[in-house]
Parts: C-alpha cells; sequence; structure tokens
C-alpha cells in the first residue's frame, strides 16, 4: 500500500497503521465492488428503481423484500382492499414488482403495501415512498401518489465555493413566532431574508426527512426519501433552496443514517417481517439510548439504499451537502456512550463497527462525486483521526467535523466557575485545538445546548433577570454583565474558529429559552417550540442590540475572510490580567475578561506600524459603554530593537484592530 499522508500527519497514529490500512483496504474493495464496470454515482440509482416509478405507459412498482410471502398495493385506488390486479410477483433476490396501467391510480391517492410473511402480516409505508402525509384526525400515515403535471424547474445555482463558512442552523415548523408549525413557505417569506441580512452563507435546515413524532427534532426518521408533509409539499421546499441560492445562500440538511426510528407502521423496522432486514438482529439492532433501530451497514442492500438517499436528496432538491447525524453512533459498536476518549487505543480497540466507517467513506466519495463543492459536516464527538481528512490522504472524506467541544466548554465554564477565574490561556487552547489535517465548524451554542431541561448561554448567564430587565432603561448589573459576555463569548469563539462557524436560528440575538416541542408532559403546548422574533425587533430590549452586534460580527469575518486565513497566533496570555491577545488575517484580536478591572497603556510587543479599531463589543450601538475612542490612531512605540503597542483595554470588551496602510 502507498504511503498514507494521515500517517504522516501524525506519528502517533503509526502504531496503529495496520487497522488504518484494513480501513482504507475495505473501503477500496467495497468501492470496486459496487461499482463494478460501472462508477458509484451509477450505483446509488435505487430511488430510480425501487417504488412507485412513473413511465410513459403507466405505472411499475418495486421493493425489496427477501422475507414476504405476499405483497399487494393498497390503497384509494383498492378502497383499501387486497385486489389481485394489484398484487407484486415475486422475483429474483426478494424483489416484488408490478406494472399498472396509466389510469390505476393518480396524483394525490393515498396508498401502502400489505406485507404477508410467514406468521403475519401488516402494512407499510413503501420504503422509498418520496410523498407521506398524516391524516389529521386519525394520525395515520400514508404514502401519496406524487406526481404533479406542473414540475417545479431549478433556476438558480449555489455558489461554487465558499471562502468562510458561516452556518445558520433551522428547523423550520419552530421558525415562527405563532405557537402552530410553520410551512416553507412562511420561512421562505419570513426568515430568509434575515438569515440574509444576517450575513450567514450556508443555510442548515433540520428535520427534512418525514419522522412520525415531531418532538423528535427530525431524528427519529421513518421514511427516508420524503419530505416532512407538516412543512408543505416537495415543490414548497424545492422553492426555498431555489430562492436560497438566487440570495446567494449554500444550502444543507441534516441526514439522519446513523439510526431509523423503531415503528413498524410508519417505519423500515420489520418492513417485511424480519428485524434484520434493514436493520441488525438482536440487541445489536436496538439504540439502547435513542430507543431506535440500527442500520446493517455490512449488507450491500442498506448501502444501496443509503448512498442513493444521499444522490436523491442531492439532485432531486438541489441540496449543497449534508450535517451526518450520530456519527460517533455509527463509528463505534458501544456507538460511543460512556466512554471517555482519552487516548487513541480506543480509536483502534476493536470497539469500531468497520462496516460503517466503509458506508461513510462512500457517501463522502458519492457526495463529492456528484458536487465537488459541496460541505459534508460529521458530528463527532469522540475525536475519531481522519474524520475531516480526505479519503485520498487515508481519512473518512468529511469536510467538516462539528467542534462539539467548544459549546461544552463554555457551559462548563459558566457553570463551575466564576468570572475572575477564567483563565484566557485556557480559552484560548480549548478555542483553538483541533488537528491540523481537518477543519472543523466551531460554535457557541446550537439547537443541542437549547433542548428542554437545559439552557441557552443567555439564560446560564442571566437567569430569571431575563424576564424582568432586558429592557435597556431596566438593565441591572446582572443583565448588564451577561450582555456583554454574550458578546465576547461570540466574538471569541467565531474569530479562534478552525474553519467555519454555525449559529442556531434565534440565537444570534440571544433567544432567552429552551426549546420543548408539544408533548403530553406540556400540555401540547407550542410556546417553546417557536422563535420570539418579535424580541429582535423591539428596540427597546436589549436583544435587538445583540442581534446587531452578531450580524456586524459575521460581516467583519467574511470582509477579511477569517475563517480561510492560518490559525490564530497568539501574543498575549496574561492569566492574571485575564488579557488575551492574537493576530489572525492580518486583525488584531483584543480581549479583555476581567470582571471589574480595565487597564490604561496595556502594553505589548507587535509589529511596526499605526492601528485602528474597526470593530468594538463596547460600541453603545451594541449597548455598550463606549468607552473606547474609535476614531484614534494608535501607534507603536519603540523600545530598544522592539516594537510595542500601548491600549486602553476596558474589561469584559473584545475589540478587533487592523494595521493602516502606509
Amino acid at each position: 500500500m502507498k504511503k498514507i499522508q494521515l500517517l504522516e500527519n501524525d506519528p502517533y497514529l503509526k502504531p496503529f497503521s495496520k487497522k488504518i490500512e484494513e480501513r482504507i483496504e475495505n473501503f477500496q474493495i467495497k468501492l470496486k465492488k459496487l461499482s463494478a464496470n460501472k462508477t458509484l454515482n451509477d450505483f446509488a440509482n435505487a430511488h430510480l428503481y425501487f417504488g412507485l416509478q412513473k413511465t410513459k405507459k403507466g405505472w411499475i412498482y418495486r421493493d425489496w423484500l427477501p422475507n414476504a410471502l405476499e405483497v399487494y398495493l393498497i390503497g384509494d385506488f383498492t378502497e383499501w382492499q387486497k385486489n389481485e390486479k394489484f398484487k407484486l410477483e415475486k422475483q429474483k433476490n426478494g424483489i416484488f414488482y408490478t406494472e399498472l396501467s396509466d389510469s390505476a391510480m393518480k396524483h394525490g391517492d393515498l396508498y401502502k403495501l400489505s406485507v404477508k410473511w410467514e406468521n403475519g402480516e401488516g402494512e407499510r409505508i413503501p420504503a422509498y415512498a418520496k410523498r407521506v402525509v398524516q391524516d389529521d384526525e386519525t394520525k395515520i400515515f400514508s404514502a401519496q401518489v406524487w406526481n404533479p403535471k406542473e414540475k417545479y424547474k431549478f433556476l438558480h445555482s449555489a455558489p461554487e465555493k465558499l471562502d468562510s463558512v458561516l452556518i445558520y442552523e433551522a428547523h423550520i415548523g419552530m421558525s415562527s413566532e405563532e405557537g402552530k408549525v410553520s410551512t416553507f413557505q412562511e420561512f421562505r417569506k419570513k426568515i430568509l431574508p434575515h438569515v440574509v441580512k444576517s450575513g450567514y452563507n450556508v443555510l442548515q435546515l433540520m428535520a427534512i426527512q418525514e419522522h412520525p413524532y415531531y418532538g423528535s427534532f427530525g431524528y427519529h426518521v421513518s421514511s427516508f426519501y420524503a419530505v416532512s408533509s407538516r412543512f408543505g409539499t416537495p415543490n414548497d421546499l424545492k422553492q426555498l433552496v431555489d430562492e436560497a441560492h438566487q440570495k446567494g445562500l449554500m444550502v444543507i440538511m441534516d441526514i439522519v443514517h446513523s439510526h431509523a426510528v423503531k415503528n413498524e407502521n410508519e417505519g423500515l423496522s420489520k418492513y417485511d417481517g424480519s428485524e434484520y432486514q434493514y436493520f441488525h438482529a438482536g440487541a445489536r439492532g436496538l439504540h439502547p439510548a435513542w430507543d431506535s433501530r440500527c442500520f446493517d451497514y455490512s449488507k450491500d442492500e442498506v448501502i444501496h439504499f443509503l448512498l442513493s438517499n444521499c444522490k436523491f436528496w442531492l439532485e432531486e432538491y438541489n441540496f449543497d451537502g449534508f450535517r451526518f447525524d450520530g456519527v460517533t453512533s455509527m463509528l463505534y459498536l458501544n456507538h460511543g456512550l460512556e466512554t471517555n476518549f482519552t487516548s487513541y487505543y480506543q480509536y483502534f480497540d476493536g470497539n469500531q463497527d468497520v462496516d460503517a466507517a466503509t458506508y461513510l467513506m462512500l457517501a463522502n466519495k458519492l457526495i463529492h462525486d456528484i458536487r465537488p463543492h459541496s460541505i459534508v459536516i460529521a458530528e463527532e464527538m469522540s475525536g475519531m483521526p481522519g474524520t475531516a481528512t480526505p479519503i485520498e490522504e487515508g481519512g473518512y472524506g468529511f469536510d467538516y467535523r462539528l467542534a462539539m467541544g467548544v459549546p461544552d466548554y463554555w457551559i462548563k465554564l459558566i457553570k463551575e466557575f466564576k468570572d475572575e477565574q477564567w483563565h484566557v490561556g485556557d480559552i484560548f487552547y480549548q478555542l483553538t485545538n483541533k488537528r491540523n489535517d481537518e477543519k472543523v465548524i466551531s460554535y457557541v451554542e446550537s439547537h443541542d445546548q437549547a433542548l428542554v431541561g437545559d439552557k441557552t448561554v443567555i439564560m446560564r448567564l442571566a437567569d430569571k433577570d431575563l424576564y424582568y430587565n432586558m429592557s435597556i432603561d431596566r438593565m441591572n448589573l446582572n443583565i448588564e454583565r451577561a450582555v456583554a459576555l454574550h458578546k465576547v463569548i461570540r466574538l471569541l469563539t467565531i474569530s479562534t474558529a478552525g474553519d467555519g462557524y454555525l449559529n442556531f436560528m434565534g440565537n444570534e440575538f440571544a433567544h432567552p429559552e429552551w426549546i420543548d416541542f408539544p408533548r403530553e408532559g406540556n400540555n401540547w403546548s407550542y410556546n417553546y417550540a417557536r422563535r420570539q422574533w418579535s424580541l429582535y425587533k423591539n428596540k427597546l430590549l436589549a436583544y435587538h442590540f445583540l442581534g446587531e452586534f452578531d450580524r456586524e460580527m459575521i460581516k467583519l469575518i467574511i470582509k477579511y475572510n477569517v475563517l480561510s486565513s492560518d490559525r490564530a497566533f497568539a501574543i498575549v496570555q496574561n492569566t492574571g490580567d485575564q488579557v488575551l491577545i492574537f493576530k489572525r488575517a492580518d486583525l488584531l484580536f483584543v480581549f479583555n475578561l476581567n470582571p471589574t478591572q480595565s487597564f490604561e497603556g496595556y502594553g505589548f510587543e507587535i509589529d511596526n506600524g499605526k492601528y485602528k479599531i474597526i470593530f468594538n463589543s463596547d460600541n453603545e450601538k451594541f449597548l455598550g459603554y463606549s468607552r473606547l475612542d474609535e476614531k484614534l490612531t494608535y501607534e507603536t512605540q519603540k523600545i530598544g530593537d522592539k516594537n510595542y503597542l500601548q491600549l486602553y483595554i476596558p474589561n469584559r470588551c473584545g475589540f478587533v484592530m487592523k494595521k493602516m496602510k502606509k
């Protein structure tokens, strides 16, 4: 085997070179097998073969049901009874097939499969159904024939490549301020303009794949090829993606291939009567923490289903990539549960699912073959080496890994340490700690940090005062602290970010409350499954100023290509003063986390020249105190053979300086 760059990048991997070589070899063997005399792209066409397909003559239905004895299509067109005209013929390899006339069914008809197996039978929603709807009264899900006369035509293309990846994570259903499930159309008209104006250039959509339980946040998927109908029609989603492209955004979606809902009537569990068709049999097929089913990635049919699913969303809906959910769960036989990954040995100790690793590499190859400039992100918390390293260098092929340790670190800091104990050296290390051969997406908080029972960062900082003192004429010391730190934390995180930054919908203006979907425990209330945009729009509330700070911060990061520049280089890490100063993208970032002490004439060595403040968290337009004169020019002074800059650095403040051209 030729030299593996991943091993060259990290000498600590050398003792595990055989394991890494085996992983690469497994991928190459499987790739060759699936591609045969074609390409992986040709292989990933299950969605064009299986399921209900419209032809010039009529309809064709195929499905893979190896354990089934009899299969019927039932629906509105059969009055939901078995009809011999709609019986499927069993062919080889467990495939059932039928051809139907053009008049056999029409657009909008509801349908299912009636499947009989040894000692049982049941109704199933087709695995490749591209439209699934729920009856408002009975709450029963059914597939729906989707063949509208007017096919949506995409008019706009996404940007080919972004210098800075700034992700706006959004959930369509909870995007309205009203207590309801919002829609694609409402999001397109009301929220998309806000995302664009806020400066983010990647829209990440959650919960797109159909899921029976709204409160699962879209992570218990039942129909992998169907857009969740609670948000609108397939054409509605296509229009949203198209308009986002028109406005210069790339659009990616959360894709859930790590597990599937247990539901048998709605999902793939016991689809043909067996528990092992798509999933592992026995205990291995049940996720102990998520109460869901675990795919068997060793089966070519399962890989066929999942790879085709990736291709389907890219080509049918014009998505520009994916955030793969639950990658850690896929990579480890114990799903990474109750495991502290403290040594390299734990990445190669036999607890790894080698078939899942092969699948992820195949998926990344396929996605980048189809869309070379796609964005594919791994939600992976173990730190598995090579996760976001190119396949040709020996990695798994993701473009980015979520820096999941960053939000955890901020929570720990806020919860367990007093402000005067915040160690700027440790903060800088934690925010910049990443593998040199990987790109990461940093963030202060995503949807995960705001789920029911948890707290948003602003809630952790301000607690109950949020409800009484966010009016700018009633702010108390606690709110003033919370507002200042909310800005500083965000500026610190984005300016040190590895290669990208993420924000969850509403957190840009410090949305105050947790997320809790309607459920029995809250009397099916939508009160916490919405976003209170009015808080940001009200210029008499601190939320407005925090939102404006975020917008200007994002503009700064884009203007100077901060995220695509070299890593931050620390100049000052004074733990006693709590002053942190670093350089990045020809900018100087200055932070004083000291809760009480400002510093006059704070000197440090820097390149000779004149400097000006170009961004300042303490500016009154961001609800600061304007203690810095942003019109001043700061010039270095020569002391001996070195150049020093002396600054006034207010407490709980972060500002950015740029060296002036001569």
